[in-house]
């Protein structure tokens, strides 16, 4: 039981307040107001992207570079596909020389149709391709037995060389020099090769031409010349063609 005044709500009855008896009503609690709150707030997320105008602008700027950039990249590819068919015809004359005078024996080098056979033959023009070997008996023709030194393919189709008249050979002879004309092959031995392509001879960027021109001295010094009045005084005096 409790005092007079205080109340024990523990012990209180639904029917009768001042009995002893287990209440299964629980005493009265003031209502309290509820707010109810999210734990974190929605960020606001800005949307990421192009534009319509922004892609057309992006599509003009990369089509203009494009345009400009693929004619660069054409005249770089024929300027390096002329440079590299000049410099491996010039690269096989230094060899012949530089290996007659080694070997103490004759050297010759000419044009082939047939290059990268097992026993290649010694005909047609550069263009076909063209064989360096050992030539003992000096006779500007390729006989079985004789050592090739070095064979080249043909050029690209867009590749000409043109040389004057028959001339298809050089020879050095076992100190080095240029042996002259051989007897044997009916043609003077060659002394200018101009290489060129559809262009012709014009300028090219760098300012040099887009043909070249190997001059091959009768002592045998082999030149590449690339300036377009270099180029065009050789095809004047030698009646080689271009293209």
């Amino acid at each position: 039981m409790c005092a007079l005044g205080q109340i024990d709500w523990f012990h209180i009855d639904r029917l009768s307040p001042f009995t002893d008896r287990l209440s299964d009503t629980p005493p009265w609690v003031e209502p309290t107001q509820y707010i109810a709150r999210m734990k974190t707030p929605i960020a606001y997320k800005p949307q990421a992207g192009f534009t319509l105008y922004e892609l057309l602008i992006t599509t003009v700027i990369v089509g203009t570079v494009m345009a400009f950039g693929m004619a660069n990249l054409v005249d770089f590819t024929r300027n390096s596909r002329m440079t590299a068919a000049a410099n491996d015809l010039h690269a096989s004359f230094f060899l012949a020389r530089s290996e007659a005078a080694r070997a103490r024996t004759n050297v010759s080098i000419c044009s082939s149709t047939n290059p990268m056979a097992a026993d290649p033959d010694c005909g047609g023009t550069f263009e076909d391709g063209w064989i360096v070997f050992l030539d003992p008996n000096g006779d500007v023709i390729h006989d079985a037995g004789e050592p090739i030194l070095r064979a080249h393919d043909a050029l690209d189709d867009v590749v000409n060389i043109s040389t004057p008249g028959m001339d298809d050979y050089f020879s050095f002879s076992p100190s080095g020099l240029g042996r002259g004309a051989v007897a044997a092959s009916g043609n003077p031995p060659v002394t200018t090769a101009v290489i060129c392509d559809d262009r012709g001879n014009i300028v090219a960027s760098g300012g040099r031409s887009a043909a070249r021109v190997l001059i091959i001295t009768p002592l045998g010094r082999a030149t590449v010349l690339h300036s377009v009045a270099q180029v065009q005084t050789s095809i004047d005096n030698s009646g080689a063609a271009c293209p």
